[in-house]
């Protein structure tokens, strides 16, 4: 019981350490490269069902918007996958 009891007062002073520094720096949370924002995208599109633009999009290049996102799917599954 003694050892739990430690255990939790070092994580409560590991915490109340990161929260003094993170007021003391006044700087905001931030990613280490800034994300995709900092491609300029909104999000990424790898969502199941597409907003309109890109169901527009898709139907000039005449492929259903479904079959694309399983296309582009697969084609990162191939990409990532171990050989």
């Amino acid at each position: 019981m003694q050892t739990l009891f430690l255990a939790f007062i070092l994580m409560l002073l590991v915490f109340a350490g990161m929260a003094i520094g993170f007021l003391v720096q006044r700087k905001t949370i931030a990613g280490s490269c800034g994300g995709i924002g900092a491609l300029g995208m909104e999000k990424a599109c790898d969502c199941d069902n597409p907003c309109d633009k890109k169901k527009a999009r898709l139907a000039a290049e005449h492929i259903p918007a479904e079959e694309k996102v399983r296309q582009d799917r697969e084609k990162a599954w191939q990409e990532r996958r171990i050989h």
